[in-house]
């Protein structure tokens, strides 16, 4: 959320952040709202103040007839006060409501674009495999290593179901600990926090309103998260972190949900799609400068990068266009791994900063060197998704023989070089 004051000095560049993430907003109804609260706001001020008057001349009245002449008063002016508080009352939820709507206003380097099909591409990494055969899906050669169940997946789940099996489980466990080993050298705080959350939380980290339709919600109006972050966003609500904890660098791990609601028809075999997955989450608190924000966003990116380098998986970066940022976002890259038998890069990470969007909202403050208390700013990076990941590396280093070559990297965890060979 930005400050009203912001939003009533800087009009034009909230609609221009509106326009250019394709987002409908208007900000001179926020505006006209803002004003009638603020006017409501005063007048019942004006009339508490009265209040405190009438109180001292009744008190102080002399006689009889005067004192219940100022008790008639001060009952018209009770009667006028809660007229105009409850007119504040649903003025401030309307205000509430088109406030959380506000969209944070974009990085100047960040393209124009409707969708992630105008995400600019700003690096390529690795060489892509060149097979003397036609390469399989993920799908054919995961079900003939008994790797994995989609049928039965999806009769335990449902639509989108999927159960891992023997060696793809294995992998999975090696992939975490090598990350683990991988991030925690970057100095990290390993986390496991609840895939259960508030609703005041996605609120808070963004998602909400915007994104409901996404979201599983239980009969207890909590939600099952889609990524940790929004646990960790949580972890400081309504405090003040010590300066000196700043950055604050947290590896984040949770299973998570997303109903996927809008990509219907969208890979609807496998498993880049699904319902159930899990996440290693990259957060981090910062001081409030757009100089620090800039500085780990490029950290926490590259880190992800370097993970997929040591992978051995051909990737490429690309920078968000403005209709592929999200309410909050100033900026974001996404990485995307080489899948061959699509031809084509697969989304694997995210990358975003938001200066104070989220933390003002969630009111995750420190006090500064000068005494003056400030709100942190927050971002967030993709360590690792799975089974996400699987796709990329099974196609990428899959044998003609139908066999799957270990990364090296993996091979001390996963106690083999070769998936498939007795």
């Amino acid at each position: 959320m930005l400050d009203i004051k912001f939003i009533r000095e800087n009009k034009e560049l909230i609609a221009s952040a509106a326009k250019k993430k394709h987002i409908e907003f208007n900000v001179e109804e926020l505006v006209s709202v803002d004003d009638k609260r603020r006017s409501l706001l005063s007048l019942i001020e004006g009339k508490r103040a009265e209040q405190n008057i009438f109180n001292t001349k009744i008190t102080e009245a002399g006689d009889p007839e005067t004192r219940e002449r100022f008790i008639a008063e001060m009952k018209l002016l009770k009667d006028d006060l809660q007229g105009q508080e409850k007119e504040l009352k649903e003025i401030l939820k309307k205000w509430q409501t088109l406030m959380v709507a506000v969209p944070n206003v974009p990085d100047v380097s960040v393209p124009d674009g409707l969708n992630d099909e105008d995400n600019k591409e700003v690096k390529t990494w690795g060489k892509r495999a060149d097979f003397s055969f036609i390469p399989k899906s993920h799908i054919e050669i995961m079900e003939s290593l008994d790797m994995l169940d989609l049928e039965r997946g999806s009769k335990v789940a449902g639509f989108r179901g999927y159960i891992l099996k023997n060696d793809a489980v294995l992998l999975n466990f090696a992939l975490w600990q090598a990350a683990l080993a991988h991030f925690l050298g970057k100095g990290f705080s390993p986390m496991m926090v609840p895939s259960l959350v508030r609703r005041e939380l996605l609120i808070g980290s963004g998602y909400l309103p915007q994104g409901e339709e996404d979201l599983y919600k239980t009969q207890d109006s909590e939600y099952l998260a889609g990524t940790s972050e929004v646990a960790m966003m949580g972890y400081y609500a309504d405090e003040v972190i010590p300066k000196e904890k700043l950055p604050s660098k947290f590896l984040a791990f949770s299973p998570c949900f997303r109903r996927e609601a809008g990509s219907h028809g969208k890979d609807t075999k496998g498993i880049f799609r699904v319902h159930e997955f899990f996440k290693l989450e990259q957060v981090i608190f910062s001081e409030a400068s757009h100089e620090e924000s800039v500085k780990w966003h490029e950290w926490l990116n590259r880190n992800t990068e370097e993970f997929m380098e040591a992978l051995g998986l051909p990737y490429r970066t690309v920078v968000n266009c403005g209709g592929d940022l999200g309410l909050g976002q100033v900026k974001k890259y996404d990485i995307d791994l080489w899948v061959p038998s699509e031809g084509k890069y697969r989304e694997i990470s995210s990358a975003s900063y938001f200066h104070d969007f989220q933390t003002r909202r969630l009111n995750i403050r420190y006090k500064d060197t000068d005494g003056k208390t400030k709100f942190v700013h927050s971002l967030n990076c993709t360590a690792l998704p799975s089974p996400r990941v699987l796709i990329s590396l099974i196609e990428n280093y899959q044998q003609a023989d139908g066999t799957v070559i270990v990364p090296p990297l993996l091979e001390k965890y996963l106690g083999k070089k070769i998936l498939g060979r007795k």
